[in-house]
C-alpha cells in the first residue's frame, strides 16, 4: 500500500524540511504494518506499530491514530498537505476531514488549501492542477457539494473537509444536535452520517491536543475515520490533569528546531546596570515600553537594510504587548497612542485584541491582525494573555510580557507565536533571527528557568543505553587511507574486517618488503605531489624508478647497519605494486589556486536613499543587554559613547560609514555628505529637534550606517579584474582521518535508530570508499554513500577530512565539499544538502566558488594531462534514497558563472 517512491516524489516536490520528511516515511512505514480499513483489528494493529515502534503505547482512540509532534513554526499545516498527497496518491483515500480547534485556525486552514492563495500547501503537486480538491467546510457542506462532488469530478476526484470541532461536537447548548447531524435533504441523511458511512475517511487533527476532551473526543469516535494523524507542538491533554499523548510516533521539539535553524532564536533584555527595585509598576511599566519600540525600531531598520541588500521582500516588524487583562489593555493601548508616548507617533497604529471585544471595534482590529504581515500600518499589538494558536505571523521580533511570570513567559504558547522566520529560513543576521523579550523586571528569572532542564528550549539529554550520551568511555580511532590500511593489519570492529582492499594485490612476504612499501607511501609520495602533474606520472618508467631509489636511501639511512640488501627484481616488484594500488585507490584531486592578475577599481554612482519612511528610530537614554536564552550570547544596542562632538550632524553617520572597507572619505565624500543630509532631514521630519537628532545619530549610528552602505552597494560600479590559475600539486596527499566513537563500528548499510545518532556513529563495510571508515553529518548522506557503493560506474569516493580539499570562495574563506567521487569518465563534487539551505546565501556563495573550481580543474589540469573533467552537483536531500541513481543525480548538475570564467586566463 505505501511507496517509498510517492514519499519521496512528494517531499521533493512541496519541499519539505528534513522534520517533515521524517514524519512523512514514518507514515508510509506505518502503512507497510497495517491496512487502515473499517473492520481492522484496532487492538492487533496497535501490536503490529508498537514492535516497530515502542514509544507508541496506545492509540488511545477507537481506530488508529497516530501523533507528530512538531515544533510550532516548522510546518504542521504543510505536514498534513503532504500526507493528504500521499494518501491520495498511493490510493489509500479520497476523502479527508480535518478539524480545527477555533475559528482562527479553522479560516486559516480554508485559505491554505485553497489553490492559488500565498501559502497553498499542494504546490508542486502536479495531479492538483487540473483537478483541485473539493474543499468542503462547515460554511457550505449544506450546499451538497461534499456529497454530489464525486459525480461532477468523477470516481476519483479528492475531498477535503474543513471543520472547526464546534461544528460537529455531539454537545451543544438546548439539547439540540448540530446542524451537521440533521437531515440532509440531498442524501435522506444527516451529512455526519454520509461522512461516518465512508470508507476510506481520514481524520487530521490540527492542535491535536484540543481533541482529548470528551464531548470532542466522542464526536471524532463517531465519524469512525479509518486512520486518524494528529500534528502538535504540546502533546499534553488540556486542563487541570493534564496527561501526555500515548500515540506519538514523533517528536521534533522546538530546541531542535532552534537548533537546525527552522525558526528565530529566542533572546531576553533589559537595561543594563539596571534595578527594578526602586520604580513603582507604573514607572516600570513605562520603561519597558519605550525600551520596547526602541528595539522595535531597530529590528526594522535591519530588516530594511537587509531587504534593500538582499533585493527581497520588505518585512514590516511589530511589537506584541501582553496585558493580564483586558481593562489593563484598554488602558495600555489609550496610553499608547497618547502624546505621552512619544509624541503620539504612533496613534492610529496600535491594535487591541481580545475576546471582549463587539460590534465595529472587533471587526476593525481584527482585519488589522489579518493584514498585519503585508500592509505595515500596525506597529503594536496589544493583547491579553497569550495569542490563539493558528494566529500564524512571521514578523513579530518584540514581545513586553507586562506582569507575567518566567514561566508563563517561556512556553510555547507565547514564544511559538513570534518564532516563525520570514523568509522562511535564518538569514545570518542575528537581529533579524531573533525574537525578542523586553523583560526588565524578569530577566535573570527567565535565564534560570531557561537553564532547566526541562525547559522547552533546552535539548533533553537521555544517559545510558539508547540515549544522547551513553556510559561507555569514547575512544578516538584514527583512520588512515586504505592504500596505508593495505600496507599493515585490517581495522576491524568486534571482529568483522572494515576495509575495502579485498580486491588488491597480495601483501608482502617480508617486513623488508613492507617496510620499503611503507616508506614508499608515507615518506616519498607526499613531496611528489607537487613534482608530478597528474597521479598517473608516478607510474611513468623514469618517475617510478626515482620513487624506489628515493625509498631505498631512506630505508638504508633508517636501517643503518640492521639494513639488509633486497633483490633488484623484488624491488621493482614493490615499487610497482605500491604505485598501482596508490593510484588505483587515491582520487587525484590537484591544488589549484585561482588568483586575481590586477587590481581592482571600484566607486559609487550618484543616487538617492529609498525608503527612508521606514526610519523611525527614537531617542535612546540606556544601553539595552540582549541575551540569547538558549545559547546565553550577549550583545548591547543603543549606546550612548558619544565621543567627539561633531559640528555638523551628518558627521555622526559619516565617522561610522568610513568603518566600512570600500568607502574612502577622500574619494566618496561628496556622496557621503549626499546622503547623510537626506537621513538628517528624514530625522527631523519627526523628532522634535535637533537634540533629538542627534541622540538617534549617536545611539541608532551603526544601524542607520548599515541602511545607507546597503544602498550604497547596489551603486558602486568595478572595472573587470582578470585571474589566472596555478597549479600548485598534481594531486593531494589523502591524511589520515580521526574519529571520535562510543561503541563500534556500524555498517553503513544499517540505518542508526533515531536520526539524532547518525553524527555519532562511525559506519565501515565500504569497498569503493578511498577510507576504511568515516561519519555522516546526515542519513541523507549515508543514503549517497550506499548509492556510489552499488553504482557499477563508480570506481571510488571520499569523504574528505579537514584540509584535504580546500577551495576558497570570493571572500577567501575555505570551502570543504561533503563527497568527491570518481567514475569511469569523470571527477564529481557532491554536495548533499537540506532543500530549505540551498538557496541560502552562504551555501550559493560556496556553490559559486566549488564551480569555478571544478572549470578550471578541467579547462586548466584534466584537459592538458588527458585526464577526466570535474562536475559539481548540489542534491537536495528528499531526493537520496533507496530508488536514487547516479544518472538521476547528475540532473541536479550545476555550472559555473560564465561571465566570471571569462576573466581567468588559462594561458597564465
Amino acid at each position: 500500500m505505501s511507496d517509498p517512491r510517492i514519499a519521496t516524489s512528494v517531499a521533493q516536490r512541496l519541499s519539505l524540511r528534513t522534520p517533515q520528511v521524517s514524519s512523512l516515511r514514518l507514515l508510509a512505514d506505518v502503512l507497510d504494518i497495517i491496512e487502515p480499513s473499517k473492520t481492522n483489528d484496532v487492538v492487533a494493529a496497535l501490536e503490529k506499530v508498537r514492535s516497530a515502534y515502542p514509544d507508541v503505547q496506545d492509540f488511545e482512540r477507537d481506530f488508529p491514530s497516530l501523533c507528530f509532534a512538531l515544533a510550532t513554526g516548522v510546518g504542521k499545516t504543510r505536514l498534513a498537505g503532504a500526507f493528504i498527497a500521499y494518501l491520495y496518491l498511493t490510493g489509500v483515500s479520497r476523502h479527508f476531514f480535518m478539524l480545527a480547534p477555533n475559528l482562527t485556525i479553522y479560516e486559516k486552514l480554508i485559505e491554505d488549501f485553497r489553490q492559488g492563495s500565498a501559502k497553498y500547501v499542494f504546490k508542486g503537486i502536479s495531479e492538483f492542477v487540473t483537478r483541485p480538491p473539493l474543499i468542503i467546510t462547515g460554511d457550505n457542506y449544506e450546499e451538497g457539494r461534499g456529497v454530489r462532488g464525486g459525480d461532477m469530478f468523477g470516481d476519483d476526484a479528492i475531498h477535503i473537509n474543513i471543520f472547526n470541532i464546534s461544528k460537529i461536537n455531539s454537545e451543544v447548548r438546548g439539547g439540540k444536535s448540530p446542524r451537521i447531524k440533521r437531515l440532509h435533504e440531498y442524501i435522506g441523511q444527516s451529512y455526519f452520517e454520509y461522512l461516518a458511512g465512508l470508507d476510506d475517511l481520514v481524520l487530521i487533527m490540527d492542535e491535536a491536543h484540543r481533541y482529548r476532551g470528551t464531548a470532542g473526543a466522542r464526536a471524532i469516535a463517531e465519524l469512525k475515520p479509518i486512520l486518524g494523524l494528529e500534528l502538535t507542538a504540546t502533546p499534553m491533554s488540556v486542563g487541570a490533569n493534564s496527561q501526555p499523548f500515548k500515540n506519538v510516533i514523533y517528536r521534533y521539539g522546538l530546541a531542535q528546531a532552534m537548533s537546525d535553524g527552522f525558526v528565530k532564536e529566542p533572546a531576553v533584555a533589559t537595561r543594563a546596570d539596571f534595578n527594578p527595585a526602586g520604580l513603582d509598576k507604573g514607572d516600570l511599566e513605562k520603561i519597558m515600553l519605550e525600551d520596547g519600540i526602541h528595539y522595535h525600531e531597530h529590528v526594522r531598520a535591519k530588516l530594511e537594510t537587509y531587504a534593500l541588500t538582499n533585493r527581497v521582500k520588505r518585512v514590516h516588524p511589530f511589537m506584541l504587548v501582553v496585558a493580564s487583562d483586558t481593562t489593563e489593555a484598554t488602558r495600555l493601548r489609550e496610553y499608547l497612542e497618547s502624546d505621552e508616548f512619544f509624541d503620539g507617533r504612533y496613534r492610529g497604529r496600535v491594535a487591541e485584541i481580545h475576546s471582549k471585544q463587539t460590534g465595529a471595534e472587533s471587526d476593525e482590529n481584527a482585519e488589522k491582525l489579518l493584514e498585519i504581515e503585508t500592509s505595515g500600518k500596525t506597529d503594536i499589538v496589544v493583547h491579553v494573555n497569550k495569542l490563539k494558536e493558528g494566529w500564524d505571523v512571521t514578523n513579530l521580533y518584540t514581545i513586553v510580557p507586562l506582569r507575567a511570570s518566567a514561566s508563563e513567559i517561556l512556553t510555547e504558547q507565547t514564544l511559538g507565536r513570534g518564532l516563525r522566520l520570514p523568509y522562511g529560513r535564518r538569514t545570518g543576521e542575528a537581529v533579524i533571527d531573533t525574537l525578542t523579550v523586553i523583560a526588565h523586571d524578569r530577566f535573570q528569572a527567565i535565564i534560570d528557568e531557561a537553564r532547566k532542564p526541562d525547559s522547552l528550549i533546552r535539548r533533553h539529554l537521555t544517559i545510558g543505553e539508547g540515549g544522547d550520551v551513553p556510559t561507555s568511555t569514547p575512544k578516538v580511532i584514527t583512520a588512515p587511507s586504505v592504500v596505508e590500511s593495505w600496507l599493515a593489519k585490517p581495522l576491524e570492529s568486534d571482529g568483522a574486517p572494515l576495509l575495502g582492499v579485498a580486491d588488491a594485490p597480495a601483501r608482502f612476504e617480508t617486513d623488508d618488503e613492507r617496510d620499503l612499501a611503507e616508506i614508499i607511501v608515507r615518506d616519498v609520495l607526499p613531496s611528489y605531489q607537487s613534482q608530478v602533474k597528474h597521479i598517473r606520472e608516478l607510474r611513468s618508467p623514469t618517475v617510478q624508478r626515482r620513487i624506489i631509489d628515493d625509498a631505498m636511501t631512506l630505508k638504508r639511512a633508517r636501517d643503518g647497519l640492521d639494513f639488509r640488501p633486497l633483490d633488484t627484481a623484488k624491488i621493482e616488484e614493490v615499487g610497482e605494486r605500491v604505485l598501482k594500488v596508490f593510484e588505483e585507490r587515491t582520487i587525484a584531486i590537484p591544488q589549484l589556486v585561482i588568483l586575481p592578475v590586477d587590481r581592482a577599481g571600484f566607486g559609487f554612482r550618484k543616487f538617492d536613499l529609498e525608503r527612508l519612511d521606514s526610519l523611525n528610530y527614537q531617542p535612546g537614554s540606556r544601553d539595552l543587554l540582549i541575551q540569547n536564552i538558549r545559547t546565553d550570547e550577549r550583545h548591547i544596542i543603543s549606546s550612548v559613547d558619544e565621543g567627539a562632538v561633531e559640528e555638523r550632524l551628518e558627521d555622526y553617520l559619516l565617522r561610522r560609514l568610513v568603518d566600512f572597507d570600500e568607502v574612502d572619505y577622500e574619494e566618496h565624500a561628496e556622496l557621503l555628505y549626499h546622503l547623510a543630509r537626506q537621513i538628517v532631514t528624514r530625522l527631523r521630519s519627526y523628532l522634535p529637534d535637533d537634540t533629538a537628532v542627534r541622540n538617534v545619530l549617536i545611539t541608532q549610528g551603526k544601524g542607520l550606517a548599515e541602511f545607507v552602505h546597503a544602498q550604497m552597494v547596489g551603486s558602486m560600479w568595478r572595472e573587470e579584474v582578470r585571474y589566472r590559475v596555478e597549479v600548485r600539486a598534481g594531486f593531494t596527499e589523502l591524511r589520515p582521518q580521526h574519529f571520535d566513537m562510543d561503541g563500534s563500528i556500524q555498517d553503513f548499510r544499517l540505518p542508526s535508530a533515531r536520526v539524532s545518532d547518525v553524527k555519532r556513529t562511525v559506519y565501515g563495510g565500504f569497498k569503493k570508499a578511498c577510507y576504511p571508515v568515516t561519519r555522516f553529518d546526515s542519513d541523507p548522506e549515508r543514503r549517497l554513500a550506499m548509492l556510489l557503493e552499488r553504482e557499477n560506474t563508480v570506481r571510488k569516493w571520499m569523504r574528505p577530512g579537514p584540509g584535504q580539499f580546500r577551495i576558497e570562495d570570493s571572500d577567501g574563506n575555505p570551502y570543504q565539499p561533503d563527497f568527491v567521487a570518481e567514475t569511469d569518465s569523470e571527477h564529481l563534487i557532491i554536495e548533499p544538502k537540506r532543500q530549505s539551505e540551498i538557496s541560502d546565501e552562504a551555501v550559493r556563495r560556496k556553490t559559486a566558488s566549488a564551480l569555478v573550481w571544478t572549470w578550471a580543474a578541467t579547462e586548466h589540469h584534466a584537459k592538458k594531462h588527458s585526464g577526466k573533467p570535474w562536475r559539481y552537483l548540489i542534491i537536495p536531500d528528499t531526493v537520496i534514497g533507496e530508488g536514487s541513481t547516479l544518472q538521476g543525480l547528475r540532473d541536479y548538475t550545476r555550472e559555473p558563472d560564465l561571465e566570471l570564467i571569462s576573466r581567468i586566463d588559462l594561458a597564465a
